[in-house]
């Protein structure tokens, strides 16, 4: 992974961050103190979670050499006392078997991302 690297940005709260020689933005909406520049840091955690599970489809059908065109994956994030649920939906575009289908299902709960989230995370912080 390449070290990710957040600074202050020009808005109120926003980050302007560096992945490699990738910049994006981090900000909340103006109702939450930002300006609304980019996406919130529990967004970036639904792209990961999007991305990594359309990665994963993709490459285990064309490793199967299935016919899927897309996947369309959504998702969106509720809070519940004290568990935060990220609820993800993917749509399956192609001439696909329904045994196809419900394979491409069970490989989406195995890309890397949702092992992360849904197993033991630690995070080791320093000033330095």
């Amino acid at each position: 992974m390449k070290t990710i690297e957040s600074h202050f940005g020009g808005g109120k709260i926003n980050q302007k961050i560096q992945v490699g020689g990738i910049q994006i933005f981090s900000d909340h909406d103006a109702d939450a103190d930002g300006d609304g520049t980019g996406a919130s840091p529990l967004e970036f955690l639904g792209i990961a979670l999007a991305a990594c599970t359309g990665m994963t489809l993709r490459m285990y059908a064309l490793k199967k050499e299935w016919p899927l065109e897309d996947a369309v994956v959504k998702v969106d994030a509720q809070r519940i006392d004290e568990l935060e649920i990220l609820n993800r939906s993917i749509q399956l575009v192609g001439n696909l078997s329904q045994e196809q289908k419900e394979r491409l299902l069970e490989i989406a709960n195995k890309c890397y991302l949702h092992k992360v989230l849904t197993g033991k995370i630690q995070v080791k912080t320093q000033l330095v």
